[in-house]
């Protein structure tokens, strides 16, 4: 359990609170939720720049980091083609994968197909489910993609100034802006009250909020003077109580109460907004096709992780489809933004091509 953990270490709540926030991120989970524990050290493993378990701004938005992996791969031959919907994938006479069909009709043939996509998307939707043994579909089907995020992004046109450290007068970032800003996290009980309101269908009425400005390391994100917050936020459930659905009132008064709470913390804040988009987990789902809204296309407790993410005996990142590889989050080790997945199985699809 995370707090038992967080209770060896430390003494101060805000501080156990505030780390257990990692533990729970992108997970319908509590702090008191088994498992927990190891979410938290998913988030602090690896490095960055040689710092342990550091976490980086990418210079120009994460889709300079997109842009950065196409630059190295053209470089070295590769064509990308984007905006193309995946139809399905061919399969040859003996079942194996023989390329993808677009939207568009068009075919492209290939020895080997590796899918970034979820394990959802890719054998229930991709792929004939005939191909595929009945346990895999049945467990890929049972995977729990339940999600609590919903990510706000923000233009302000002014620095947000903290009643706990407020702005120098030339309205400069202070260091604090340069970093990961919590709030709603004065206790893990807040947590856990924030989350049993999700479970029971309701939008948490005191959100856990992790609160970015990305501007105030890269200027260039923003006019002179506005900045963009990035606001990641939890716990709201894919389906409201009652079965009512995510309309534009429902997502505005979520976006609102969030928005109050972050006035407690910066009084200002509410009139600095000149815009925001607001994704709740249908919207992650229908934008960029993550299962219920899920960022790491399915939950990383520990009956979903290792050996059996995505399925006992397909953890390798070969599927039952020969030639048809899974290289997103949905395979080991899980989601981040660490590529660990996409490199493990382009050496494993390598091997494979050496042999054909």
């Amino acid at each position: 359990l995370l707090g038992q953990i967080l209770d060896h270490w430390f003494e101060s709540e805000p501080l156990k609170a505030t780390l257990a926030t990692d533990a729970v991120i992108g997970a319908m989970a509590s702090p008191h939720t088994p498992g927990s524990g190891y979410v938290l050290l998913h988030h602090v493993m690896g490095e960055l720049e040689g710092r342990r378990g550091a976490w980086g701004y990418v210079a120009g938005g994460m889709g300079a980091l997109s842009q950065a992996i196409a630059h190295a791969a053209t470089a070295r031959g590769a064509h990308i083609f984007t905006e193309k919907a995946v139809c399905h994938v061919l399969l040859g006479r003996d079942g194996e994968a023989q390329g993808v069909a677009l939207q568009d009709g068009t075919e492209v043939r290939s020895k080997l197909v590796l899918s970034n996509a979820s394990p959802q998307i890719t054998f229930l939707e991709l792929v004939p489910k005939e191909q595929l043994p009945k346990d895999f579909v049945q467990h890929i089907r049972q995977v729990d993609t339940r999600s609590p995020v919903t990510k706000i992004n923000v233009a302000v046109d002014r620095l947000p100034s903290f009643l706990a450290a407020p702005n120098a007068r030339d309205g400069q970032p202070l260091p604090h802006h340069q970093c990961s800003i919590h709030l709603n996290c004065e206790a893990t009980q807040l947590l856990h009250q924030a989350f049993t309101e999700a479970a029971h269908g309701h939008p948490s009425s005191r959100p856990m909020i992790e609160l970015c400005i990305p501007s105030a390391l890269d200027p260039g994100l923003a006019p002179p003077g506005c900045h963009v917050v990035s606001l990641f936020t939890q716990y709201t459930p894919s389906v409201l109580a009652g079965g009512r659905s995510w309309d534009e009132q429902a997502r505005n008064a979520y976006a609102d109460t969030v928005f109050d709470c972050i006035e407690d913390y910066a009084p200002g804040f509410k009139a600095s907004v000149i815009g925001r988009d607001v994704l709740t987990p249908p919207d992650l789902e229908r934008i960029f096709g993550l299962p219920s809204g899920n960022i790491f296309h399915g939950g990383m407790s520990l009956d979903q992780l290792y050996f059996a993410r995505p399925a006992p005996s397909y953890s390798g990142y070969r599927s039952p489809v020969p030639g048809l590889y899974l290289c997103g989050s949905g395979a080991h080790p899980g989601g981040g933004v660490m590529g660990a997945a996409g490199r493990n199985a382009a050496q494993v699809a390598i091997k494979d091509f050496r042999h054909l």
